[in-house]
């Protein structure tokens, strides 16, 4: 099989794990790699035996022999670089979100509908084997409500801090873009149904943070005493009310002030005959409930899932998977696209990866989001 030549750009995390998952799939190639500078750029690509490292994202993209690339760079180049990629009309698959507006990510959208390339977002929670199984359980099934969140600490106290505060580099929302944004994508996959009304309530918990004069990394607390005060304008946490297109009600809280939850994404599906639960942080098993009959838990076990959900269960049952399994599971997905764009097949085979327009979708959400919070009201999104 002729191998599929990858570019990265970014050096992060993000461009990290994406490295990682990459090696585990046969038929690409990371070729090239870009960061703000070539040292940076040189420094990861010795360490995964990278070919080529550039100090400048366009050299990147204008190199013939890459055919895919991943955006793994901060919020506030996404925009940019997904913007060009699309223009040569190469294949991308960018972090999310796609921009920092719904305004760029909707010009995004409609160069991606004309793009002759693949383009996908990193909405990797769908791709886990029990998430499957959930959809594939409630298709048949009148939905009553919905709920659950994303729960974190990494921005518990006044003294954490990194470029995610910053609205510039991050956008208008946080805690709702950064990881409401991920319940919200994997919640409207499962039940194959749109957010189309909000009502939301948000709040600052630290309104001024103390901000280390040295840089720190996401997801990383800093020991620095030499401080400064920064006024924060972004929510620390929030619930919302929401109306699916098909009328079910639902409710979800985000909050990364959560002392003791790292990456708390569940949720809890209540239908006319059972309810699902599914909790990310114990990924393997999915919980049904029952009132006339005992209740049960789904294990991740190939043998037994459907085989939507088993083809992504990659080792026998009680051989856990986890985060880096749904990333590997979202590749091959996208790649699976790819192959089928190079070879004129593309009508051979379905994918599940959420698109630009999904992408674009939940920016509007985010904004519908943040009116609803500062008018104190419902907010309906745009008719699709």
């Amino acid at each position: 099989m002729e191998q599929i030549k990858v570019g990265i750009i970014g050096t992060g995390f993000s461009a990290t794990f994406h490295l990682e998952a990459l090696k585990r799939i046969n038929n690409v190639k990371v070729v090239a790699i870009a960061s703000i500078t070539k040292v940076l750029a040189e420094e990861k690509a010795k360490e995964f035996g990278i070919p080529k490292a550039y100090g400048d994202f366009n050299e990147l993209i204008e190199d013939p022999e890459v055919e895919v690339i991943h955006n793994c760079t901060p919020n506030h180049l996404h925009f940019h670089i997904n913007r060009a990629v699309l223009l040569t009309g190469k294949h991308v698959l960018s972090e999310k979100p796609l921009a920092l507006t719904s305004a760029e990510s909707f010009e995004l959208k409609e160069l991606a509908k004309k793009s002759p390339g693949i383009s996908g977002v990193c909405f990797n929670y769908r791709h886990y084997p029990m998430v499957v199984q959930a959809r594939e359980l409630v298709a048949n099934e009148k939905v009553n409500l919905v709920y659950g969140g994303y729960c974190q600490d990494w921005l518990l106290y006044e003294t954490d801090y990194n470029w995610r505060l910053v609205p510039e580099q991050n956008g208008a929302s946080r805690a709702i873009a950064d990881i409401g944004s991920h319940w919200c994508d994997t919640v409207q996959h499962v039940l194959g149904k749109k957010i189309v009304e909000v009502f939301a309530d948000l709040k600052t918990v630290h309104p001024v943070r103390f901000k280390p004069k040295g840089e720190v990394s996401t997801f990383s607390s800093s020991e620095q005493h030499d401080r400064e005060a920064i006024k924060i304008t972004t929510e620390d946490y929030g619930s919302v009310l929401v109306h699916f297109e098909d009328g079910t009600h639902g409710v979800f809280t985000v909050s990364q002030v959560s002392a003791g939850r790292k990456n708390r994404l569940y949720f809890e599906i209540a239908g006319a005959n059972s309810t699902l639960a599914w909790d990310q942080e114990n990924p393997n098993r999915l919980w049904v409930g029952k009132r006339d009959d005992p209740n049960m838990e789904l294990m991740r076990d190939p043998s037994l899932l459907s085989p939507q959900a088993a083809v992504l269960a990659h080792y026998p049952g009680g051989h856990q998977e986890g985060w880096p399994d749904a990333v590997k599971n979202l590749f091959i997905d996208f790649y699976g696209a790819v192959s089928r764009r190079k070879a004129g097949n593309d009508h051979e085979g379905t994918s599940s990866f959420a698109t630009f327009e999904d992408g674009h979708r939940i920016m509007e959400l985010i904004d519908a989001i943040l009116e609803s919070n500062h008018t104190k009201s419902w907010i309906q999104l745009p008719a699709q």
